[in-house]
């Protein structure tokens, strides 16, 4: 009789707070991301808390009381970990730690740790031990040993030099050779990109799990992977599409999230060139969430803070079929739907210089016009680009679109 494996599921508790700046519906709704990304990562929600604080405690986030209360729920029920929804001080960790008695991690872990699980290419994996490394060099207290050795570390430790130093010394050894490493991979890409300089280019981006993925499949007419998780797609996937004639190349890039990890904005930034380099963004968003103009927000926060913010924008709406199955009635008459429907749009049109659409990738729904849209700005910017090439692109470019 053979032994059959099992995976173990840890069972975590989720702890936030609610601020003069965000309020309980917030937290609430933060904290459903939060077991997302915990879900995603492969553990399983117990238990929420949450408590009203002017900010943080400086010395174990929540407050004295409250944490007791979590450290009675963690020892009677048995849970494998707590997770902070948000990043905290290698201090505020030890001091949970020490009264919670189990592992804690906060936001930015939990989200290094997802894409660490992620990651498929040597770029991927590269720039994930990059910003691991980046964000646990100030929480060094003992040997990495999750480290892989490096050649001189060892050799490099004085009479006197204490251990942590050594680590230290190992870690941002490690850094460096990761940059040099990124730096070669950047060149490399930079080259492929230069020989594809006369294609305009068009990215897709948006918060994760809104669906960039799927629409990236429809528009491409390819498999790319999708799947109904956070951070489904890490590495940017690039593929030369057609659309009556002209052609242009389409990229999906890694999602954007609420309160993304520094230090992998900053490491990921050789991946998002795409969209810094694109001359049309698609912004990608889940009209179906409750919060999605936050998370529209927090996209266009990102894309200015990598310099890929003015740039001509086409806001694709997605997600309209569960946008209707949560905010219509089934009752609710035809004519009513259309008129609200038709008051969403025009609202949203007038908002973005008539520069959004709303679709439902998963249906293949509105996505004609979609595509109708896209080959209007790839063939305006052709022949802005290239007046000189104006008799070469005439047959392409003024051809009529498909209905």
């Amino acid at each position: 009789m053979t032994e059959t494996s099992t995976i173990h599921i840890e069972r975590a508790v989720l702890i936030g707070i609610s601020t003069k700046t965000q309020n309980e519906e917030q937290t609430r709704e933060y904290l459903d991301e939060l077991e997302f990304l915990a879900l995603t990562s492969g553990a399983e929600t117990v238990k929420r808390f949450w408590q009203n604080l002017p900010h943080p405690d400086h010395k174990t986030y929540l407050g004295k009381g409250k944490l007791e209360e979590v450290a009675n729920y963690v020892a009677n029920v048995g849970v494998d970990l707590v997770i902070i929804d948000d990043e905290i001080s290698p201090s505020q960790q030890r001091n949970i730690e020490k009264i919670v008695k189990c592992k804690v991690l906060d936001r930015s872990m939990l989200i290094l740790d997802i894409f660490a699980q992620r990651a498929r290419t040597v770029q991927a994996r590269t720039q994930v031990e990059l910003a691991q490394l980046q964000y646990m060099l100030p929480r060094l207290k003992g040997m990495w040993s999750h480290l892989d050795r490096v050649k001189g570390g060892i050799g490099m430790k004085g009479a006197g030099e204490k251990e942590i130093e050594t680590d230290r010394r190992i870690a941002e050894k490690k850094i460096s050779q990761l940059k040099l490493k990124l730096k070669e991979i950047d060149k490399q890409n930079e080259v492929r990109r230069k020989n594809r300089a006369e294609m305009i280019r068009v990215a897709l981006v948006g918060y994760t799990n809104v669906g960039k993925s799927t629409l990236m499949n429809l528009l491409a007419k390819e498999e790319v992977f999708a799947e109904n998780k956070l951070f489904a797609t890490l590495d940017t996937t690039v593929r030369k599409v057609v659309f009556n004639a002209v052609p242009f190349l389409l990229s999906d890039t890694v999602g954007f999230i609420r309160k993304l990890p520094h230090h992998l904005v900053e490491s990921f930034k050789s991946t998002l060139d795409e969209a810094i380099e694109a001359d049309i963004l698609l912004h990608v968003v889940d009209i179906s969430h409750a919060a999605f103009q936050d998370q529209m927000h927090v996209v266009n926060s990102i894309l200015e803070e990598i310099g890929a913010k003015d740039k001509p924008v086409i806001i694709v709406f997605n997600k309209m079929d569960l946008y209707e199955a949560k905010n219509f009635d089934e009752f609710l008459p035809l004519d009513v739907k259309k008129n609200m429907l038709l008051e969403l749009e025009n609202s949203w049109m007038a908002r973005t210089n008539e520069n959004a659409i709303f679709v439902s990738a998963t249906q293949n729904r509105n996505t004609g016009d979609l595509r109708h849209l896209i080959f209007e700005k790839v063939r305006k910017l052709y022949l802005e680009r290239f007046p000189y090439k104006a008799g070469y692109w005439h047959d392409y470019l003024n051809v009529e679109t498909e209905g």
